[in-house]
């Protein structure tokens, strides 16, 4: 056993000792470790300044109670957290997720992954994560503002716009931030780039809600190109239909493929004639209904329960654009059968263990989700120097910095693998590039 490979043991079983149930980020910790030996066995001084371990423990963990008012005058309570996880780089910067999951083992996966998420936009941003544990599903917006506002309340004693700067998540569209934000403003008595993810009439950046799905489609057309293949007359399967989702569908249309079926928590629709855009968002942003809608309305589809991963059809390109560990080994194994050949990720981690290691057995051009997904957070940033300047940008110049800075990631990933041998390994890639950006940062700036 190298030194390297003995250092990177030895410190994951002390991750794993501190937290033994928190699965989701263990998992995310172990997927890194398994890719950045080569990086240790050149720079030892990351073991000297024991950097693993460092960075396998979030700088700072706040979680506080949130007591809300019903419509009915019952008081409800959630939990809340924020996890600021490393400020290496710069503010940390992090969505805000509601979601009934949501804890602090999966805060603490969200948050390791947009630390090195952000070190690969080139952009001054460290990494944070944060959230709650309420479901604004069937609640009224009077309630969702309650809850923001009392969030807000609490949070705002820790963020600021050169501290921690949030964005938005799942369950956190322009309607939670725009009532988050005018809690921190009057609690405050100031505007400034606290949250980014705002509406445009509140200083928020065109293009930010379009910037995910539309990233994750400009990284994978530069993944395919790279491997002489394009999305045109390609067969795409897509999970989700929120944002993300929603405009990577967008984007792959506008590239020539065609997108058969995306996905909610409950089923898929599958439309072997293409899933109509229009359709699909007058569905889901307008009326804000369930997928089943879209097939009561077109013949030409159906809607069928359970995961869209378990589709039995041919098709070439698969999209994760929903949540963590939606694909597994089984799964991933199916896909390849149906000839999928690349699988490029819009959420965060919805690849588990097993199914990375199907596509990397399978020689599947992986984009991994550190990268893929990184036009959120890219955005975000370009959000944050508009509310510095005090002024906004073009959709179209927002649009050209995004699609600059997903195919500079991929250009660094794949130099990054040919300089450690490991050409076409876009995981190890993604994952040696991110660490070193972080890693020396912090050897630069000593034990803080």
């Amino acid at each position: 056993m190298t030194a390297a490979k003995d250092y990177i043991e030895t410190v994951y079983q002390k991750v794993e000792k501190r937290g033994p149930h928190q699965a989701e980020f263990l998992q995310a910790v172990r997927e890194m470790f398994d890719t950045i030996e080569p990086a240790i066995e050149k720079n030892p001084q990351f073991i000297k300044w024991n950097i693993l371990e460092q960075l396998a423990e979030p700088e700072r963990v706040i979680s506080f109670r949130v007591p809300w008012v019903a419509d009915d005058g019952t008081v409800q309570i959630n939990k809340g957290f924020r996890v600021q996880y490393n400020s290496a780089l710069g503010p940390y910067k992090g969505g805000i997720r509601f979601h009934p999951t949501v804890n602090e083992s999966i805060l603490k996966f969200l948050g390791f992954e947009q630390m090195f998420k952000n070190s690969l936009t080139g952009l001054p941003i460290g990494g944070g994560k944060g959230g709650a544990d309420f479901d604004p599903k069937g609640k009224s917006d009077e309630e969702i503002m309650r809850f923001c506002q009392s969030f807000m309340t609490e949070l705002q004693k820790y963020i600021g716009p050169i501290q921690d700067v949030p964005a938005g998540d799942i369950g956190v569209s322009g309607r939670e931030i725009g009532y988050m934000y005018g809690q921190y403003k009057r609690l405050n008595g100031a505007h400034s780039g606290v949250l980014t993810g705002k509406p445009v009439s509140m200083n928020g950046s065109l293009a930010r809600t379009e910037a995910t799905g539309y990233g994750l489609v400009y990284y994978t057309e530069e993944m395919l190109q790279s491997n002489g293949k394009s999305f045109k007359d390609q067969k795409v399967v897509v999970s989700g239909s929120g944002n993300v989702a929603t405009y990577a569908i967008e984007k792959v249309h506008e590239f020539g493929g065609t997108v058969i079926a995306c996905s909610d928590s409950n089923g898929y629709i599958y439309d072997e004639s293409g899933i109509d855009l229009a359709l699909l968002k007058q569905i889901k942003e307008v009326e804000r209904k369930r997928l089943t809608e879209y097939a009561d309305r077109k013949d030409s589809a159906d809607y069928v329960e359970g995961s869209v991963w378990d589709i039995d059809v041919p098709f070439a390109i698969a999209l994760p654009c929903a949540t963590q560990n939606e694909i597994s080994g089984n799964q991933a194994a199916q896909m390849v059968k149906n000839g999928v050949y690349c699988v490029s990720e819009g959420a965060n981690m919805p690849s588990d263990l097993d199914a990375i290691h199907v596509y990397l057995e399978n020689g599947v051009y992986y984009g991994p989700a550190k990268a893929a997904n990184a036009g959120g957070v890219a955005t975000s940033a370009l959000e944050m120097a508009q509310n510095a300047q005090h002024g906004h940008w073009t959709f179209e110049r927002v649009d050209e910095e995004l699609k600059a800075i997903m195919k500079n990631i991929f250009k660094t990933v794949e130099e990054t693998a040919k300089e450690y041998d490991l050409e076409g390994n876009y995981l190890a890639g993604v994952n040696i590039a991110s660490f070193l950006n972080v890693a020396n940062a912090m050897v630069f700036q000593g034990v803080v």
